[in-house]
């Protein structure tokens, strides 16, 4: 599943390998092998008292991440790469190849070959997150030393029709 709103797509990128393209020293906590282990960042996430500073900067976030290319690993079927984690499908994208590198270090896949696309943040959201079923979101950078952060199927990050808690 790919829709890039272009009638004939680019040519995937290809990684031969990843090891060698990120130092992966000083990023791991020692804590396991998933991809996701750790608390995530959950975009989003507020205080109860609604943080008005908290706000603004993760509005700030959201509108790099919209406007950024980011890398998507494709799968074997030539599909975007996801994962379901706690009852959410994630579309899994990263920043550069060096966290692209530090994920499949953190999966053992260091040596094999990975295939992605550049994504813009903007169509990952509101193109390729309300075509799977279910709900969907983006996790970026996962296996990232600071966790990476998730952009979870809710108002005002994915559109309202996807949303959860929207009837």
């Amino acid at each position: 599943m790919f829709d890039n709103g272009d009638d004939a797509a680019a040519a995937p990128a290809r990684c031969s390998t990843t090891a060698g393209a990120a130092d992966p020293a000083g990023w791991s906590d020692g804590e396991g092998d998933s991809a996701l282990r750790g608390a995530p960042v959950m975009a989003g996430a507020m205080t109860a008292a609604g943080d008005a500073v908290t706000r603004r900067e993760f509005a700030v976030l959201l509108g790099e991440f919209r406007r950024a290319a980011v890398l998507v690993p494709l799968d074997g079927a030539g599909d975007l790469w996801s994962a379901e984690w706690d009852g959410v499908r994630w579309i899994c994208a990263f920043s550069d190849e060096a966290a692209l590198a530090r994920f499949a270090e953190v999966r053992g896949e260091a040596g094999r070959e990975w295939v992605f696309r550049a994504v813009l943040g903007a169509r990952l959201l509101d193109v390729m997150v309300p075509m799977l079923p279910g709900p969907a979101g983006v996790a970026l950078d996962a296996g990232s030393a600071d966790g990476g952060m998730l952009f979870p199927p809710v108002a005002g990050i994915v559109p309202d029709a996807v949303a959860v808690g929207i009837p």
